[in-house]
């Protein structure tokens, strides 16, 4: 019922619920791919779906291969015979890219091959994938959807008319010839969403990660205020960036809600309203500043997390080393590096209703942050401001904007 309503939502056909996001990205690409195909992914997505599709899918015998999500041209290049989808994220986590989602789907129909579309940041109340020639949208219920951080969840969601891409199509054998583990079914005879059969019997069946009754209501309960609280993250993130824009000492701000920023026009291209999410970043000026900023938010819980409602932060090149920073592969890249992008990476969410004290405290903060010893020029940080729903009174913003500028 609720991968149902999800789909209703976001326009689908049908969906399929899991116990987590990153289970759907899983089922979605091993239910296309298999020994000896590879996938075409953009350089541009959260750190743990590199990972997956750069090292875990690997040992299945599945190859990662990369494009540029900011030069689609790289794409047709990496594409073969044995290419099986092309995954990428409307709103990317955490580099804040927009995708140009009809691009990318002209050219996947020019080769037959079924596009995978990460809709977590966005949410199918800013972005409808289907509307654009996506054919499959995965979610991590678990954030916006959820929207308090108290269950985990995932869905699968295709769109109508995708067994007609699938069926006598030859880089789908396994949907075309007989199931021998399910009595020689042959999935594209069946007048059913066979993608989502598909998963359902082969993979939930087998594997597991079955969303749980319980997280599922859960799940329920925030998808009915969904639409209220992506709209507020959204118009707070835009204020918040608009400080941080006009702040000195700030040197640049990530937010496809300004019109300075390049993912600009594809906002207003795919996007309800040229609303933007919660997600945004900015730099200062190194490493060092980044962990001091971290250190120093006492409004602020270090927790690796998006999309609810409490006030979060986190400085992954010092407590986590899974993420892929600015489109570069940085999973590995080594901690004492101090002057890379990858090493620089904080993310923070605001608490509900303090917003006031929050831009303060984040203003004052960076204006007292400096490096204990001098730093290469490349040095830089990211912060990244997850704004949620009941925040902004947006006279005391305007207020402690304007005397912040000032200052």
């Amino acid at each position: 019922m609720l991968a149902k309503r999800i789909a209703a939502v976001e326009g689908g056909a049908f969906g399929v619920a899991t116990a987590s996001g990153s289970s759907a990205v899983f089922y979605s690409l091993v239910n296309l791919a298999q020994n000896g195909d590879n996938i075409a992914y953009s350089n541009k997505i959260y750190g743990g779906s590199q990972t997956l599709l750069v090292h875990v899918l690997k040992r299945f015998g599945i190859e990662g291969r990369v494009f540029d999500i900011d030069n689609l041209s790289s794409l047709e290049k990496i594409i073969d015979d044995k290419t099986k989808a092309i995954f990428f994220e409307s709103l990317s986590n955490p580099q804040i890219a927009i995708a140009d989602v009809e691009t990318i789907t002209n050219i996947a129909k020019k080769h037959k091959i079924v596009t995978i579309c990460d809709n977590t940041v966005a949410t199918p109340i800013l972005f409808r994938p289907f509307d654009f020639g996506v054919d499959v949208s995965v979610h991590s219920l678990t954030k916006y959807i959820n929207g308090h951080g108290s269950g985990l969840g995932g869905a699968v969601i295709e769109r109508e008319g995708l067994n007609e891409l699938i069926k006598d199509n030859s880089r789908y054998p396994a949907f075309n010839t007989p199931d021998e583990s399910y009595h020689g079914l042959i999935y594209a005879n069946l007048p059913l969403p066979i993608f989502s059969i598909r998963i359902l019997i082969e993979w939930l069946r087998n594997i597991g990660a079955s969303l749980s009754p319980q997280n599922a209501w859960i799940h329920f309960q925030g998808l009915e205020t969904l639409e209220l609280r992506i709209q507020k993250h959204s118009d707070s993130a835009l204020e918040i960036a608009k400080f941080l824009e006009s702040h000195k000492k700030v040197k640049e701000v990530n937010y496809p809600g300004l019109t300075s920023s390049p993912y600009h026009n594809l906002l207003k291209k795919y996007f309800k309203d040229s609303r933007a999410s919660g997600l945004l970043s900015f730099e200062a000026q190194s490493y060092e500043e980044a962990k001091k900023i971290c250190d120093s938010l006492t409004l602020y819980s270090i927790t690796a997390n998006i999309g609810d409602s409490k006030s979060l932060v986190i400085h992954p090149a010092s407590t986590q080393r899974r993420w892929n920073i600015c489109g570069k592969c940085s999973i590995t890249a080594p901690l004492s590096q101090p002057s890379t992008p990858a090493t620089s990476l904080l993310r923070t969410m605001l608490v509900t209703v303090l917003i006031c004290s929050l831009v303060a405290k984040v203003s004052k903060i960076i204006a007292i942050a400096r490096p204990t010893t001098p730093l290469p020029t490349a040095a830089w940080m990211v912060i990244l401001l997850l704004v949620d729903v009941g925040m902004p009174n947006m006279t005391c913003l305007r207020k402690l904007l304007h005397s912040a500028t000032r200052e």
